[in-house]
């Protein structure tokens, strides 16, 4: 799960690159800016590649939440692979309620490429398919987990006929008329 994160990271991070650089010089060409209608830059310096199209709107363009996508799907990817050091149920099905809200996401900012955007682009989709991979990985862990927690548990519960044999082959010891022995079963 950490490799596909670090590619989410790697894809949020040229996409931060990309966004910069065009920002700063009108001319640059991306690497991912095929065609006018496949352009990841189109798409990166659009109203939508700022706080998700919404923070910008709810909290005005100059709020300090209303920053590059890019920059909260490097937060997202880095919280995935630190919550994925930690080897608890409970934390696993955090990650995977995180991750589940990307893919929730990752709806949405698909409708706005190709509905509202008309655009393809070939980073965006990119991170999508990474979102898709880390849900799956994440459901994996999460009943890995559930299934390791449950042979524990049952490790650790009694079993009411071995404790019988248990009681049985501890009276016959104290006693000198038992012939047969009962072995305890586990």
């Amino acid at each position: 799960m950490m490799a596909i994160a670090c590619v989410g990271i790697m894809l949020s991070t040229y996409a931060l690159h990309v966004e910069v650089a065009k920002e700063s010089n009108k001319s640059y060409q991306a690497m991912c800016d095929i065609s006018s209608s496949i352009s990841c830059s189109k798409v990166f310096t659009s109203r939508y590649g700022r706080g998700f199209g919404l923070i910008g709107q709810l909290f005005g363009e100059d709020h300090f939440l209303n920053q590059p996508n890019s920059i909260f799907g490097i937060i997202f990817y880095c919280i995935v692979i630190i919550l994925g050091e930690a080897k608890t149920l409970k934390v696993a099905k955090i990650q995977l309620g995180l991750i589940a809200s990307s893919n929730l996401m990752s709806i949405y900012l698909a409708y706005l490429l190709y509905f509202v955007l008309r655009d393809f682009c070939v980073i965006c989709v990119s991170t999508y398919i990474v979102n898709i991979l880390l849900t799956l990985l994440a459901f994996k862990r999460v009943s890995v987990l559930q299934r390791m927690v449950k042979v524990k548990s049952n490790a650790h519960e009694p079993h009411g006929v071995s404790i019988a044999l248990i009681v049985i082959v501890q009276h016959c010891r104290h006693e000198e008329r038992c012939t047969m022995a009962v072995e305890p079963v586990l």
